[in-house]
């Protein structure tokens, strides 16, 4: 049996799944991932995102799943939800610990393509 060299992108899978393990209480399923991702790239846009925005994308799921997963988000500690201007819309922004978790989900990157 030959073994073959694994790529970067399935050591950095691994690496993910190491960091999932050492964060047990706060894995993410796909759905919140990708709200997180829009989230996340508003923010370093410098762009505001609206629950509105989110809860309308109906490619990842119905309005209720959504505001749902929101929910989970903010109550992990990822998000965080502030009235705007007019005070009858709630713009999120992500946490610091969110923040921190694409810093980490970076090293793991850069960790892979150097193992190369």
């Amino acid at each position: 049996m030959s073994t073959i060299k694994s790529s970067c992108y399935i050591r950095f899978l691994n690496l993910i799944d190491v960091l999932d393990r050492i964060n047990p209480g706060k894995k993410l399923d796909s759905i919140e991932e990708s709200l997180l991702d829009k989230i996340i790239l508003s923010f370093h846009a410098k762009e505001s995102i609206l629950v509105g925005d989110l809860i309308s994308l109906s490619e990842l799921g119905s309005q209720a799943t959504l505001h749902g997963r929101l929910k989970n988000l903010s109550a992990m500690g990822y998000i965080k939800m502030a009235a705007n201007e007019d005070g009858r819309k709630k713009e999120v922004v992500p946490s610091k610990s969110a923040i921190k978790r694409y810093e980490e989900i970076s090293k793991c990157l850069e960790k892979a393509v150097k193992a190369s």
